[in-house]
């Protein structure tokens, strides 16, 4: 049974994960090498839970509780002693994710689980940094993750049927539906919105629209929530590059990165976190 969930990495996805697992009952360690980007991911994740209480969605005594379960830590090798399943969420690098697995299978309970957060990387290639590779798996939280209902679970090779299992309870007990899936390049969902933001750049490259126009006829006339450039400014330029980068790698011409993606990644414009990707913020926020 897991009880206690350590996340290695508080960017955007390691933060969202630590407040889902927390509010989820779990005893939950976030850990990051440098204690300033905790010191951010605290009063972010503090944020969340105090909008939570204003909207009515949790109480103000379960808000207090599930804070008393989540500490922080920039000792990663200390912090993994006692858990229960780790929950990697660091950038898409396959160097810095080798790093990490090979430290947590060295310091790690022996019946440990580990998990990926990654939307296209192979669960079965990190799998092969450790020495527990059944009990290794994919877990595709999306943002942000505290509102975004799905986690999509992805096996490698090697997962055990009861590894998947578990990993699926715990998902549920964070209140997100699962879809269990085997391991192929970009996965589901990743496959399906790589495409579609990567189409919408060569539309805008050829002057078919304005992203505006472009995202509107995507949310409206498809029933999108967000538009494929929100989405992308959302997620970082720069990540979704990579992911499309691994895609045609992987699966051929149909996932080349359009031009204009590139250069607007080569122009710091990688959304959101830089205040100018598609769309400028640097008003707005």
């Amino acid at each position: 049974m897991v009880r206690r969930i350590v996340v290695v990495g508080s960017g955007v996805m390691g933060r969202g994960i630590a407040y889902v697992s927390a509010a989820g009952g779990f005893v939950t360690m976030l850990v990051d090498i440098k204690e300033e980007q905790l010191q951010s991911a605290k009063k972010e994740i503090d944020a969340i839970f105090d909008k939570a209480v204003s909207l009515n969605k949790i109480s103000e005594a379960a808000k207090l509780e599930a804070q008393a379960r989540l500490s922080y830590s920039t000792n990663l090798a200390e912090a993994v002693q006692t858990a229960d399943l780790v929950i990697e969420a660091v950038p898409e690098k396959l160097e810095i994710k080798k790093q990490i697995f090979e430290t947590i299978d060295a310091h790690a309970p022996q019946a440990c689980y580990f998990a990926t957060n990654t939307s296209t990387m192979s669960p079965t290639e990190i799998a092969s940094f450790t020495k527990r590779p059944e009990k290794v798996i994919a877990m595709h939280f999306f943002n942000p993750v505290h509102k975004m209902k799905l986690v999509e679970i992805i096996r490698g090779l090697e997962t055990s049927d009861e590894t998947a299992e578990v990993i699926q309870q715990v998902a549920e007990q964070m209140g997100k539906e699962t879809v269990v899936v085997n391991e192929f390049p970009g996965f589901v969902t990743s496959r399906i919105s790589a495409l579609v933001g990567n189409e919408a750049f060569y539309m805008l490259q050829e002057g078919v629209g304005t992203p505006d126009q472009i995202d509107k006829a995507i949310k409206l006339g498809l029933n999108y929530p967000m538009g494929p450039f929100e989405l992308a400014d959302l997620v970082g330029l720069d990540t979704r590059l990579n992911n499309l980068k691994y895609l045609h790698e992987k699966l051929g011409e149909k996932y080349r990165p359009a031009p204009l993606l590139e250069q607007y990644v080569k122009a710091g414009r990688l959304g959101r976190k830089t205040g100018k990707g598609v769309y400028d913020y640097t008003n707005k926020e």
